[in-house]
């Protein structure tokens, strides 16, 4: 491979962007671990369902549910620098990195037009005044309380706080809602509504 600097940096630097998005599928959610389970899943597969979520919540209320699910996706791209900090871990960190601050540092050597939608979609989510980015926040928090219960399908009762308090944060009408029937829902309703349970091998 060639050391040699590249004769379009902003095609360069937004390139390098994409390397350092990767670093997310290696990044855990570190929060799980604290409840006694190992392996949970990483930074890039919560950032993709709570996209999925986002999207979604927002074609209920009325939002966008293409800007709802970029504001998911990119939501957590500050913590490909920072890792993935639980709200106990934060109380004894004596400086919070500011997630647009991360992300400006993050896009500077791309292309000016990735600049602009990076930052304004994080900026976004973190000012939480549009229903896009209150549907955003709703999806981060219901992606937790649904990975909780996947967990607590699988033996792990110590989620029952985060379930709890995620539970209480949701804004929006329809979070709330879905919340309220995913805890009344086994994780492995969707395959059997279309595969009888006859088929099921054993």
């Amino acid at each position: 491979m060639s050391d040699r600097t590249h004769d379009d940096p902003e095609a360069a630097g937004t390139a390098a962007l994409f390397y350092e998005a990767g670093v997310l599928r290696r990044i855990p959610r570190t929060g799980w671990g604290y409840d006694g389970i190992p392996g949970g899943e990483t930074v890039a597969e919560h950032s993709h369902r709570a996209a999925v979520i986002g999207a979604a919540l927002a074609a209920v209320e009325g939002a966008d549910p293409g800007r709802t699910a970029l504001l998911c996706v990119l939501h957590d791209l500050h913590e490909a620098r920072t890792g993935d900090l639980t709200p106990l871990a934060k109380r004894y960190v004596s400086f919070k990195a500011d997630p647009r601050d991360v992300t400006a540092d993050q896009t500077a050597g791309a292309h000016p037009a990735v600049r602009d939608v990076l930052a304004g979609a994080v900026d976004e989510f973190e000012a939480n005044d549009s229903t896009e980015a209150r549907c955003a926040h709703d999806a981060d928090k219901l992606d937790c309380i649904i990975a909780a219960l996947e967990y607590r399908a699988q033996g792990h009762a110590a989620v029952q706080g985060k379930i709890d308090r995620c539970l209480a944060t949701l804004k929006t009408a329809s979070a709330r809602r879905i919340a309220e029937a995913a805890l009344t829902t086994a994780p492995t309703s969707w395959q059997q509504l279309f595969v009888p349970a006859a088929a099921t091998p054993s």
